[in-house]
């Protein structure tokens, strides 16, 4: 039986180049344009691969990797126009098995889903089981601050911290870089796909709002440090008092 694919982008006609191409090489290919309707198609075709772009109307390819990672355990391909080493890791880290640039040649691209589907086959049909040198990345300690990746859960002291999907998104992207400055630009690239244009405050009012909830001094920040011209950073040691 020819392996089937969810192909999930919203360029419609870049979706009909990779689609003829994966069709011509032996696949069967299902396309749809939403990120709200792969549940529904999941369901539907049973496919033995996704193939999923980051950036799609209403929902994004990282929040549906995410979602679906606990009881998806095929293997899922991020497609994206983005070529951000914060995307790559993010999408890694929620649950993606590999990560193909749009520009990617479409034979390499070939040649990427059916190292896939070997590994898959290989591993008897089941998820990738992660080492236990790597499953600490979806649980990240900081004294009092825990943050866990897979269940889009935040503790501080025990409690829970309700955050939105971007403020929990913006979390995990600077506490997975503990100790790292990560420029707006970067930030912006890696949770929404854009350049930083100098001009854009949206990090800094996404930032502010993490302290708040966190509960970091917003006028001397020792959590969540802003270091001049150049960024953000997640200091390992601010959550220990």
């Amino acid at each position: 039986m020819s392996p089937r694919i969810l192909f999930v982008e919203d360029d419609l006609e870049l979706a009909g180049l990779i689609g003829e191409f994966l069709t011509r090489n032996g696949f069967v290919l299902h396309h749809i344009d939403r990120g709200d309707l792969v549940e529904a198609a999941i369901a539907e075709h049973d496919p033995d691969l996704l193939l999923l772009d980051i950036m799609l109307p209403g929902k994004d390819g990282l929040s549906i990797c995410r979602d679906l990672r606990p009881g998806f355990t095929r293997p899922i391909i991020l497609l994206t126009s983005v070529g951000s080493d914060m995307n790559q890791v993010l999408g890694l880290e929620l649950g993606a098995n590999d990560y193909v640039i749009k520009t990617t040649p479409p034979a390499v691209l070939l040649a990427r889903i059916r190292a896939q589907l070997r590994q898959h086959e290989a591993q008897g049909g089941t998820a990738p089981a992660r080492s236990s040198a790597a499953a600490p990345a979806n649980i990240l300690h900081f004294g009092r601050l825990v943050v866990d990746a897979a269940n889009r859960d935040v503790k501080l002291d025990g409690h829970s911290v309700i955050l939105s999907t971007s403020d929990f998104d913006l979390l995990w992207l600077l506490a997975s870089h503990a100790g790292e400055i990560l420029s707006r630009d970067t930030l912006l690239k890696a949770l929404r796909g854009v350049e930083y244009d100098g001009l854009d405050r949206s990090i800094d009012v996404a930032v502010s709002r993490l302290r708040k909830k966190l509960g970091d001094d917003p006028n001397e920040p020792h959590k969540i440090k802003t270091v001049r011209n150049k960024g953000y950073l997640f200091v390992r040691s601010g959550w220990d008092a």
